[in-house]
């Protein structure tokens, strides 16, 4: 039997193309990898992704009971969320639209290999 862990981060302000990008460098990968790619990634937005990786890794380990360095990442997915809608005020009185995306992340760890 798999056992299967999740974890979601909701209402992320990012845009999901830029949290995906950080979402591929963890997919398939190891637990200990994930958190060690995360940790020295660049991006503002993996901080959030470490967040979620360590929230469904304490959730395994507590709620369910396994071991976590037989976990890896079997899916890491972004979705959209809501977006802000703002206006800009632009010259010669004419305005232009701002708009503030945010994210849903979802984490799901495997026991196995």
């Amino acid at each position: 039997m798999k056992s299967v862990v999740r974890s979601h981060l909701r209402k992320i302000r990012v845009s999901p193309r830029k949290l995906n990008d950080v979402a591929k460098l963890i997919r398939k990968k190891s637990l200990s990898d994930a958190i060690s790619i995360l940790g020295g990634a660049k991006k503002s937005c993996a901080i959030d992704v470490l967040k979620a990786v360590k929230s469904a890794a304490s959730n395994a380990e507590n709620n369910m009971g396994l071991n976590t360095s037989h976990l890896f990442v079997s899916e890491a997915s972004v979705g959209r969320s809501i977006v802000l809608r703002r206006m800009d005020i632009k010259g010669r009185s004419r305005s232009g639209r701002i708009t503030k995306p945010f994210s849903n992340l979802r984490i799901v760890l495997s026991f196995g290999e």
